[in-house]
């Protein structure tokens, strides 16, 4: 384990700096990630934007993932969290006061609530039997930090500045044009104290230090005057800020980061599974054929569950000795749709997360490339056929193997005869790359350009209507039409009878 320890990443990812793939756009995983971080901050969807660096460190976030699912170890995180963020709250308080005084008391505060919220997460994650590795170091390493001599040390000295200073109480007397300011013995808050001379069904009473974070003029002269009476108090609470100025290890305030990246997959995880769909956590085993059951779109399932339609999933088998898929069928038949749930199992399974299907074996692959249609440019007068070759020159120039490749609805605009021609040339190059993936067509030749090509099918129903079901099948010339015919109600007998 790395001394700069992450909970996202055994080895730090070389594109952690990385814009947004290209193949977040087409595999509509731009609308997946802003359901998933839609109520967390911004920094947190950054991180669903680039891989682990190889396949250790997915397994890592993987078994990451495995603990973080459990319920008791769910809960403790998610509490954890609300701390966190009140430590950033009294940090984001300490930069908007003014005065030096109030800067140190919000100071100490975030130390005060760093220090339980690392406590507490250290004791119930202690109770949990936790299997990750990337949990486990995280346990040793908190078990080192909380239990050295400088943290007891620093916890203790701001605990005892902060119980004295909840424990001073100040009344302010307004008595024939003088203002007096004496030590008292109030106790509870100056809301409690007004509350005692108001009728509190007439009026609710409020305390009017409360309307700006600054002191008011009133409160400076106030401070001035008791800190000549309470020198040591006034004194403790500027050297203990002072002197635990930076406070905290770095894995820590990491680990406050990149926890979210977890949580709120798993929030809209659990979120999805009451309305009825599934995950799994994939397995990643080489020696068994790629497959998964009950596989589907994670974007469509949201809407269709908005729009009341019902979802259709699917089921593949990738064997040892295939590269690729060619899919073809009706237009609206549920091709583009089996191709995007391909790209997102591979996907969530890089990340580490669980997929949506109900089982699932993925093998490791370095990248995910894809290649969607596109319409012509308004903008550059390019065809729609040029737009395609430049986005598809880089995939092709790229020496990187181990791909998984998504091709939908390529040269669509070109004559039949080059377009089968080009099309075999792009299997090829993938091929022999040592990639796998499927290529979405309307051409059946496809189907049969390279021994490692199966052939799947967006198949009809008795009826010959589309059922969104993807088999393997052998490509059919006639599968559009003949499903168009059914759908308009076209054929000889239907036109007959309404004639």
């Amino acid at each position: 384990m790395a001394e700069d320890f992450s909970i996202l990443d055994l080895q730090e990812s070389p594109h952690t700096d990385a814009p947004r793939p290209a193949f977040y756009l087409d595999l509509n995983l731009n609308q997946i990630i802003d359901k998933v971080c839609q109520q967390w901050s911004p920094h947190v969807k950054r991180l669903y934007l680039y891989f682990p660096r190889n396949e250790m460190c997915e397994a890592y976030r993987r078994a990451v993932y495995g603990d973080v699912k459990k319920p008791d170890c769910y809960k403790a995180l998610n509490d954890f969290l609300e701390h966190a963020y009140k430590m950033q709250e009294h940090e984001k308080q300490k930069e908007a006061v003014l005065g030096k005084m109030q800067k140190n008391v919000w100071h100490l505060w975030a130390i005060k609530t760093y220090c339980e919220a690392f406590d507490e997460l250290y004791e119930r994650l202690g109770k949990l039997e936790l299997a990750s590795e990337g949990m486990k170091a995280l346990m040793q390493k908190l078990g080192e930090h909380l239990g050295s001599a400088e943290y007891t040390k620093m916890k203790e000295e701001v605990s005892g500045v902060l119980k004295e200073l909840m424990e001073f109480r100040f009344v302010i007397t307004y008595e024939k044009d003088r203002i007096i300011v004496t030590e008292g013995t109030v106790e509870g808050t100056y809301e409690t104290f007004l509350d005692k001379g108001g009728d509190r069904d007439r009026v609710k009473l409020k305390s009017p230090f409360l309307l700006s974070p600054n002191l008011c003029d009133l409160e400076n002269e106030c401070i001035f005057v008791l800190a000549s009476k309470r020198p040591k108090l006034f004194r403790a609470i500027g050297e203990v800020a002072e002197k635990y100025a930076t406070y905290g290890e770095e894995f820590c305030f990491r680990f406050i980061r990149e926890i979210p990246y977890y949580l709120a997959f798993r929030a809209y995880e659990l979120e999805m599974e009451e309305k009825g769909f599934t995950f799994c956590a994939p397995t990643v085993d080489r020696n068994a054929e790629m497959s998964a059951d009950g596989l589907y779109d994670l974007a469509l399932a949201y809407v269709c569950h908005k729009e009341g339609r019902k979802l259709i999933s699917n089921k593949f088998a990738f064997h040892e000795d295939e590269s690729f898929f060619v899919l073809t069928g009706p237009n609206q038949g549920g091709k583009t749709t089996f191709a995007r749930s391909l790209g997102q199992l591979i996907f969530f399974t890089k990340m580490g997360l669980d997929v949506p299907a109900r089982v699932a074996n993925v093998w490791y692959f370095q990248n995910i490339l894809t290649h969607f249609s596109v319409e012509e440019s308004i903008e550059t007068g390019r065809g729609k056929l040029k737009e395609e070759l430049i986005r598809l020159a880089p995939m092709m120039e790229d020496t990187e193997e181990n791909a998984f490749v998504i091709i939908n609805e390529l040269f669509t605009t070109a004559a039949t005869y080059d377009a089968k021609i080009m099309g075999k040339k792009v299997l090829g190059h993938f091929i022999d790359q040592k990639c796998k993936g499927i290529y979405v067509t309307h051409l059946k030749e496809l189907a049969e350009a390279h021994p490692k090509v199966v052939s799947l099918r967006a198949m009809l129903n008795e009826q010959k209507l589309q059922s969104f079901l993807i088999e393997r099948s052998e490509a059919e010339e006639s599968a559009c039409a003949a499903n168009q015919v059914n759908k308009y109600r076209l054929t000889y007998e239907q036109l007959k009878e309404r004639l």
